[in-house]
C-alpha cells in the first residue's frame, strides 16, 4: 500500500473548494487542518474489518441516525472535510452529498499509510469538532480502542484485543469482538 501525500497552500489554508478541485486520481482526498491529505485505497484486512463492522452497526442503528461507509464526506464545523471509514450521523445533518455537522460516532481502521494520522491529527480533529465517540480498530492485532468525549478531551473507555468482547453503551448497543472482525 502506498503512502499518504499532503498538499499545503503556500499562503493561508486550503478550503473545501480547493479539495474539490483536485482531479480524481484513485486516492481519497481529505481536508485536514488546511491541508489536502491524499491516501491510497485500503487493502484487504482493512476492507474486511470495515465490511464486518458495517454489518454489525447496520443491524442496530435506528432513526434519527444513519450509518455510512467510506468513501463519504463528513464536513466538520471546524472546516475539516474527512472521510472516516464508518460514521453514524443524524439524518437531519445530511445533504445530498455529505454529512454536515458532528457525527455521533466515527470509526477509523488503521492501515500502514494512515496509522499515524488516525491516532494523531484525525483524533484531534474529531475531538475539536466535538465528536462524542471515536473508535479505532487495528486489524493487525486485532484491537479496538474506543474513545468518549469527556470535558473536551477523549477518554479511552475500552481497549480490547483478540477474543475479548466489548459492549458499547452508546451511541448504539453493540458488542464487538475484535478477532471476529478479521476472520
Amino acid at each position: 500500500m502506498g503512502s499518504m501525500t499532503m498538499l499545503r497552500a503556500t499562503e493561508g489554508r486550503l478550503t473545501r473548494a480547493d479539495r474539490d478541485a483536485v482531479p480524481e486520481n484513485g486516492l481519497r482526498h481529505e481536508l485536514l487542518d488546511g491541508a489536502i491529505v491524499m491516501t491510497p485505497s485500503p487493502g484487504v484486512p482493512h476492507q474486511r474489518v470495515s465490511t464486518r463492522l458495517f454489518l454489525m452497526l447496520h443491524a442496530v442503528v435506528q432513526e434519527p441516525f444513519e450509518l455510512f461507509i467510506a468513501p463519504f464526506d463528513v464536513v466538520l464545523p471546524t472546516g475539516d472535510v474527512l472521510i472516516p471509514d464508518l460514521s453514524i450521523g443524524r439524518q437531519s445533518d445530511l445533504t445530498d452529498k455529505d454529512l454536515t455537522g458532528v457525527p455521533v460516532l466515527v470509526v477509523e481502521i488503521l492501515s500502514p499509510s494512515t496509522r499515524r494520522r488516525d491516532l494523531g491529527d484525525k483524533l484531534t480533529a474529531y475531538r475539536d469538532a466535538g465528536v462524542p465517540h471515536y473508535w479505532v480498530v487495528d486489524p493487525s492485532v486485532p484491537r479496538l480502542i474506543a474513545h468518549d468525549l469527556v470535558d473536551g478531551g477523549y477518554a479511552v473507555v475500552a481497549d480490547v484485543s483478540g477474543d475479548k468482547p466489548w459492549t458499547a453503551p452508546a451511541p448504539v448497543d453493540v458488542t464487538v469482538v475484535p478477532a471476529d472482525l478479521v476472520r
